[in-house]
């Protein structure tokens, strides 16, 4: 069933499960545009099928909230605010390791690789990388059953993997990251329909035809996130 945060005619904001494709999906499996045009169509059958425009992206094995619009016009006006980072989408994450810093930045430059459905750090430079930003703050802190982190993010940028190449390239990968976190590889047994420890729980934007700020938030549960008293 699609959990609708708030819905009206430009707008749908929705949480989105683990393990769903954000997108359209090339297959018979169901994916977040085709529910919520299901959704829309049980609710106006008389308007035919609806329009749904996606307006930013999140990996398969990431939950959280996500906004989408009905109209060309509201697809416009959320793409801008993308474009010029007035979105703001913040993220939690349980990552693998130890930092003596409680806040800070990364920047990097990434590659995208399209036929292994992979990115990595690459110079500055190299031909065909996008310049990746993002910051974040350590909220708590762990050592058993192994160091790890609980951290809250805020993406700067929009890149291919970007949270989960950038914190492994720190020495930080991600809890339950089969791709990019070495200690999960090739497992079959952990995280949840293949999660990982990330969770896109806050997501700011201008209503396109309101002018009002709206924020949503869904905190993470279950696993790994279950380990940190400072996410309840």
């Amino acid at each position: 069933m699609l959990e609708v945060l708030y819905e009206d005619q430009d707008v749908i904001v929705v949480k989105k499960p683990v393990g769903m494709e954000s997108q359209s999906a090339a297959s018979f499996v169901p994916d977040m545009v085709s529910e919520i045009k299901r959704h829309i169509h049980s609710r106006y059958p008389q308007n035919g099928e609806a329009y749904v425009g996606v307006i930013h992206r999140l990996d398969k094995p990431v939950g959280g909230v996500m906004v989408y619009a009905k109209t060309k016009k509201a697809a416009a006006s959320l793409s801008r605010q993308v474009q010029d980072g007035r979105m703001r989408k913040m993220y939690m994450a349980v990552v693998c390791g130890r930092t003596v810093d409680n806040v800070d930045n990364f920047v990097d430059y990434l590659l995208k690789d399209g036929r292994e459905n992979r990115s990595k750090i690459v110079e500055k430079g190299t031909n065909g990388a996008k310049r990746a930003e993002l910051k974040y703050r350590v909220v708590d802190r762990r050592e058993d059953p192994c160091p790890l982190l609980l951290v809250k993010i805020e993406l700067l940028t929009g890149r291919h993997h970007q949270i989960r190449v950038q914190f492994a390239g720190h020495g930080l990968p991600v809890w339950g990251d089969r791709r990019y976190n070495p200690d999960f590889s090739g497992r079959s047994g952990e995280g949840r329909q293949g999660s990982v420890a990330l969770y896109a729980f806050r997501l700011s934007f201008v209503h396109p035809s309101g002018g009002d700020t709206m924020t949503f938030e869904v905190r993470p549960k279950g696993e790994a996130f279950d380990l940190f008293s400072d996410n309840q």
